[in-house]
Order: C-alpha cells, then sequence, then structure tokens
C-alpha cells in the first residue's frame, strides 16, 4: 500500500484505497521497467523509490500491479500556465482561493504534486498572478509536505478565514508530469500515462503499472 500511495499521490488523486496485484486491470503488453519497488510513502514520484533498475526484472506481465485511489478534493492552478498560477480549490461546486497566511514551500508541494507537476520551486504569497473574486476556502494551511491532498493538511476550516483576495496564495511548480486536471469537470481527473503506468477506467481511477 505505500508504494501505491507514492502513485496516487504523484497524480494527483488523494490517498491510496487499495493496490491490486497479478494484473488485477489486465495485462500489460509493452516492457516492465520497474520491480522489487520499495517506497517509504515520503517520495514525490515512484522512480525515487528503492528498485532494480530501470528495465530490471524477472516478472511476467500475469504479475503487473496496479491501484486504485480516491479522488481528492480537486486543485486547479490559473492565471499562468498549468504548472504555476494561483491556487484554487474546488468545494460545494465553486472554486475558492486559499489565503497565503503561513503559506510556505511545503504547502506548495503538496499542491504541485497534487496536480502532477512534480516539485515545488517557489510559494507565492501577496496574489502576484493576479487577485480571484470568487470565495477564499482555506486560510492558515499547514502542510508537512507529505499529504496527498492541500485539504488534508492543517487548516483553519473550509471557508473559515480572515483574509481578502489579494492575499491569495500561488505556487511555481518544477512542470509537467503526468497528471492532468481538467478545469472544464473538476469532479475528473484526464490523465496522461507514463511509460510505467496505463490508465484503465477514469473516475475511481484504476491503474495498473509494469
Amino acid at each position: 500500500m505505500t508504494n501505491a500511495q507514492v502513485v496516487c499521490r504523484q497524480l494527483g488523486c488523494g490517498r491510496v484505497l487499495s493496490a491490486p496485484h497479478k494484473a488485477g486491470f489486465g495485462q500489460g503488453s509493452g516492457p516492465i521497467w520497474l520491480d522489487d519497488v520499495t517506497c517509504t510513502g515520503s517520495e514525490s514520484e515512484l522512480s525515487e523509490c528503492t528498485h532494480r533498475g530501470i528495465g530490471s526484472h524477472d516478472c511476467g506481465h500475469h504479475e503487473d500491479a496496479g491501484v486504485v485511489c480516491e479522488a481528492g478534493s480537486p486543485v486547479r492552478l490559473v492565471n499562468s500556465d498549468r504548472c504555476s498560477g494561483r491556487v484554487e480549490v474546488y468545494h460545494e461546486g465553486q472554486w475558492g482561493t486559499v489565503c497565503d497566511d503561513a503559506w510556505d514551500l511545503n504547502d506548495a508541494n503538496v499542491v504541485c504534486r497534487q496536480v502532477g507537476c512534480g516539485r515545488a520551486r517557489s510559494a507565492l504569497q501577496n496574489a502576484p498572478l493576479g487577485p480571484s473574486s470568487g470565495p477564499i476556502w482555506l486560510e492558515n494551511v499547514g502542510c508537512s509536505g507529505n499529504e496527498p491532498s492541500l485539504t488534508d493538511c492543517t487548516h483553519s476550516g473550509i471557508g473559515s478565514h480572515d483574509c481578502t483576495h489579494p492575499e491569495d496564495a500561488g505556487v511555481v511548480c518544477e512542470g509537467e508530469s503526468c497528471g492532468q486536471v481538467t478545469q472544464n469537470n473538476p469532479t475528473h481527473r484526464l490523465l496522461t500515462p507514463m511509460n510505467v503506468l496505463n490508465n484503465r477506467v477514469p473516475q475511481m481511477l484504476h491503474l495498473a503499472f509494469n
């Protein structure tokens, strides 16, 4: 389950629900890239876990591993590009911002992983990408950096704040990864598969990796 949690977090899909074995979502037909994967649970990407080496294995596709993730509270980045921008959280049918009180790199790292953009380069304060005009959903966010989604971090409570939009928080992330959030439909995620990941079923997000 620890290995699967790293995959779910890397894809920005919240907590792991299960880690099926023995090709539970069907067998792959391409190369097998990873074997004997062992994660601590704090890694940003599956490739950071220990393993035999890329392409080194003694497996068959009947042993393909999979994960089932929950869909965490959707997060998006706006007013820049896909991997940087003002942070917004989807709640009760509306996108809302995050106040920059106590906003730091640990918080930004959670956001960047959740949207599938690797690690954070910076945690932006004072609405440098422009203020929003919608609700403010989070304030006093305090992440350790390993949480699967921003709403798993400590905060003042959804909608509880004394901020204004000139305090909207933002992030700049490393760049592209495999997860992409479709902003027109925040309850679904469209994932671009990596070499070790094959998207099987959307919404509940069933994945298999070789």
